[in-house]
């Protein structure tokens, strides 16, 4: 719990609200590209494939700035990220309003807006893992729901404003929008609770003053000596393999078997919806029976859920199937920060988690590539589904493969 002589309010709860309605703002413009693919088409005749190329170029470029940036935070805080973040973002998004060749495209989406979401994920969870020592699943996934109501509502929103003021206008509007609510939330946020003369919830402030929250934990040359950390990369390399590959391509297999368009859009927002619910409930299972535990049930879900896909041919149960799939989603995505602390700590947090994004964006580029290439040779996608499922397979072994890292081993580490 916070120290006695700290106000009733923990500060740390600010840091949380704060990230929330930033990621809420940042992902969910992120997230309505697809929403403006037609209007650019319809205007300058470019080709669907040329105009997503920028947003998969921002997705690769995500990944490696993840790990620079990840460092940036460990030693400076996510302030200085956020608020640069925050002014870049708005500006690409004003830039994206007066494009007229599709060089500019790329550079002021694919560089300027796309960039940013995967850094700001780990800057503000990192920052959350520093501020809570427990509760620190349930934190997580507080912050990343906003990521999940962002992809849920702002897309709704864009597609309001384009259809009357015009996408142009829109990107305006978004860009101010983000201006006005990510750099001034900016300014709340603390690298850590001692710059507000605090301890971290659920430590004392003796055991702060004896031991500082730096010098906790694994430095990334001894993390990469571990191989506890290699799982970890290698399990949101399938993690973002499989939901990538799935959120791209479900609707297009649902349409393909039969379903309305409209109702195989809903699934997308079935998952979100249930995305949300998992990083609140995974996150606090996690805190009460280990991360690791956890998370090894969300891929046995995974596993389950994909299998029942393969045998799904009606509405209802394509349903359940995003249903089940989408709380595992979530809450994968409230346990992995909360993991990476959990066995290295949090000195070298947002590095180490900078470059498991990394592996992560580097899976989530490759599965829709894949299970894309394997429809167009098979003309379905049973075997790019039976993948998902071996690769899911994988990662509950790898799971149970993670153990803490025994006292004797962590000093030879850093021996």
């Amino acid at each position: 719990m916070p120290d006695k002589r700290n106000p009733k309010l923990f500060y740390g709860y600010i840091i949380i609200v704060a990230s929330v309605l930033m990621l809420f703002v940042m992902h969910g413009i992120s997230s309505s590209w697809g929403i403006f693919l037609s209007s650019l088409e319809a205007e300058f005749g470019w080709s669907r494939a040329a105009i997503s190329g920028a947003h998969s170029l921002g997705f690769l470029l995500a990944g490696i700035s993840s790990v620079l940036l990840g460092g940036v935070s460990d030693r400076l805080g996510s302030r200085m990220i956020m608020t640069v973040g925050g002014v870049v973002f708005a500006l690409g998004c004003f830039l994206m309003s007066r494009v007229t060749a599709m060089w500019q495209v790329y550079l002021f989406y694919g560089v300027m807006v796309s960039l940013w979401g995967s850094p700001a994920n780990v800057s503000l969870l990192s920052t959350t893992m520093r501020w809570f020592t427990s509760k620190r699943g349930l934190m997580s996934g507080i912050v990343k729901v906003g990521t999940g109501l962002g992809i849920m509502l702002i897309p709704v929103f864009s597609s309001h404003l384009i259809g009357n003021y015009g996408w142009r206008t829109t990107f305006v509007i978004l860009s101010f929008i983000c201006l006005g609510v990510v750099v001034p939330l900016a300014q709340l946020l603390r690298r850590d609770p001692s710059q507000k003369g605090l301890s971290p919830y659920g430590e004392s402030s003796e055991l702060a003053v004896e031991l500082k929250q730096e010098d906790k934990g694994f430095s990334p040359r001894q993390a990469f000596r571990t191989r506890q950390f290699w799982i970890v990369c290698a399990v949101f390399f399938i993690m973002w393999y499989c939901g990538n590959g799935l959120m791209v391509h479900l609707s297009p297999h649902a349409i393909d078997i039969g379903i309305s368009p409209a109702h195989a859009a809903s699934l997308i927002s079935i998952i979100g919806g249930a995305s949300i619910v998992g990083r609140l409930v995974i996150g606090a299972a996690g805190d009460k029976t280990g991360n690791r535990r956890t998370l090894t049930l969300c891929f046995i879900m995974v596993v389950a859920s994909v299998s029942w896909l393969q045998l799904s041919v009606q509405l209802w149960q394509l349903y359940l199937f995003a249903a089940v799939y989408g709380f595992a989603h979530g809450g994968f995505f409230a346990l992995i920060s909360p993991l990476i602390a959990e066995l290295f700590g949090t000195r070298s947090h947002g590095t180490l988690f900078g470059i498991a994004s990394f592996f992560g964006m580097t899976g989530g580029a490759v599965g829709p590539l894949v299970a894309g290439r394997i429809f167009d040779v098979a003309g379905n996608y049973h075997l790019a589904f039976l993948v998902i499922i071996g690769f899911s397979v994988v990662a509950v072994i790898l799971s149970l493969m993670l153990k803490p890292v025994k006292e004797r081993e962590y000093q030879a580490y850093k021996s």
